[in-house]
């Protein structure tokens, strides 16, 4: 009886969170939000789904928020939201799971957690729709392919020239003020604020002047 009081109470103060993320600007991200409460505070990522979790500028602020104490309650529309493949989403969950953060999963309607201990429904039905997820995304690069095969058979396909991949010194010559940024060491978090660009700009960046 007091445990379920004591979880209650949890409830109560729940500091909440929705993780949000879309591909492009031009993608819509307001069917993500249907289900948006009030009180949630948005983390809304504009990044590849092929990026993991940890390295979105906005999945790395809510990780960081989360081992703060700032967020104990996250919400996604869907479970793909939380990762570019299966061990990343697993990573995730089990991530919030150790700091005793409840991850809901709209399209489901179930919690990671409930009275405060590991829901194993959610366990289960999250490793099969994971897996599902990650299906999904594997035809459509399938099918990604298979158009752009189909477009040059046809002669007519205007991707990049085989071997017209952007130099070395091209790249740096492009984000002078990442690499500036980087020099003086900022984080790369820091240096995406401030340059305007994605984290995983300034993570390429960083890479060539390491090589």
């Amino acid at each position: 009886m007091f445990g379920i009081l004591k979880y209650n109470i949890y409830l109560y103060i729940m500091k909440k969170a929705r993780y949000n993320r879309i591909s492009t600007v031009s993608q819509n991200i307001e069917r993500q939000l249907v289900k948006q409460n009030p009180d949630e505070i948005l983390y809304n990522d504009v990044v590849s789904g092929s990026i993991a979790f940890n390295e979105r500028e906005r999945g790395s602020q809510l990780i960081e928020d989360v081992e703060a104490g700032i967020i104990n309650y996250i919400v996604v529309s869907s479970i793909d939201r939380a990762g570019r493949n299966l061990q990343d989403i697993i990573n995730t969950i089990s991530f919030f799971d150790k700091h005793n953060v409840i991850l809901r999963v709209d399209n489901l309607g179930i919690e990671s957690r409930v009275n405060g201990k590991k829901n194993p429904t959610f366990d289960l039905i999250i490793s099969v729709m994971a897996n599902v997820a990650v299906m999904e995304r594997e035809t459509m690069l399938e099918r990604q392919k298979e158009g752009i095969a189909i477009a040059k058979a046809k002669g007519v396909y205007k991707g990049r020239v085989r071997g017209s991949a952007d130099s070395k010194e091209e790249v740096l010559a492009r984000y002078k003020p990442v690499v500036k940024l980087l020099n003086e060491n900022f984080s790369l978090r820091k240096t995406a604020k401030l340059a305007d660009v994605s984290l995983g700009t300034v993570q390429k960046v960083k890479k060539l002047l390491s090589a």
